[in-house]
């Protein structure tokens, strides 16, 4: 088996930012979902000048709408007019391409019109009908490998997106179910799923993720960020997905498995070092 750094994938452009190849990691952050406008540019704001100073290629990510949610109260978001005007904004006024997630086929025309990468929901992955709808799409199409399936079984969704001629296509490990509320992460799912021949990447936060385990919120282990988020460049993925969050504590999504802005900066120093190192082998 191949060293993963050294296994040849595709480039995937999303915007100005190419992942892939033998490129530096990138990162696909931000809020989990839109709380309003102003925090949502106040997120961009902050990740595109840290990224910027450090040189790392960014994807703003935030969800419009979070059908997943665990109760009927929990927050969703503003919804698709609302949340799409907000990402156009920050697409606009940072001049970072922008990625969020989509649960409905009614929703993907008009997302396809705004958002640079279109993501398929872990739980919709094995919706064939929902792949091929949004691949079809043309946009790059980011796959959130769900809980509940092995690395190998990416390669079959793969192949129901090139049946459609989109090769723009990201894999994006999140955890495997392991027991009731907790989720557990294999390194050698990234090495598997890179061999099929599409840029990886690592969702280090939703992997801390405890699903359920508030009763009618997620829990999650936000101190372990930094272990798995090292570990995971050190295998040589080619991008690091995070939400990220101001005051996680108050978030009104994912909180607690979510990323310290006051403790990202040596964080990202630390694993860009890691990934350059990796790959200049």
């Amino acid at each position: 088996m191949n060293s993963l750094a050294l296994f040849p994938v595709r480039e995937v452009a999303v915007g100005p930012v190419v992942i892939g190849g033998r490129r530096p990691v990138a990162l696909i952050a931000g809020p989990c979902v839109i709380e309003s406008e102003t925090a949502c540019l106040e997120a961009a704001g902050f990740l595109r000048d840290l990224t910027r100073a450090l040189g790392i290629p960014l994807v703003f990510k935030s969800s419009y709408d979070k059908a997943n949610r665990s109760s009927l109260s929990s927050y969703r978001g503003p919804g698709i007019e609302k949340g799409l005007k907000i990402l156009e904004r920050v697409k606009k006024e940072y001049g970072v391409p922008v990625l969020s997630d989509i649960h409905r086929f009614e929703e993907i025309g008009e997302a396809a019109t705004v958002l640079d990468a279109l993501q398929v929901p872990a739980f919709l992955c094995r919706q064939t009908d929902f792949v091929l709808a949004i691949a079809g799409a043309g946009k790059v199409i980011n796959v959130k490998k769900g809980q509940f399936l092995s690395p190998w079984d990416m390669r079959n969704i793969v192949e129901k997106i090139e049946s459609t001629g989109n090769r723009s296509i990201l894999l994006t490990e999140r955890g495997a179910s392991f027991g009731y509320h907790n989720l557990v992460t294999d390194l050698r799912g990234l090495v598997v799923m890179r061999e099929i021949g599409y840029p990886v990447v690592f969702d280090v936060t939703h992997s801390l993720q405890l699903p359920g385990g508030l009763g009618s919120s997620s829990g999650g282990q936000r101190e372990f960020i930094p272990a798995l988020a090292r570990a995971a460049c050190a295998v040589g993925i080619d991008a690091l997905f995070m939400e990220v969050h101001p005051r996680p504590e108050e978030a009104l999504c994912d909180g607690p498995n979510s990323q310290p802005f006051a403790s990202l900066k040596p964080l990202l120093e630390q694993v860009t070092a890691i990934d350059a190192l990796v790959k200049s082998r």
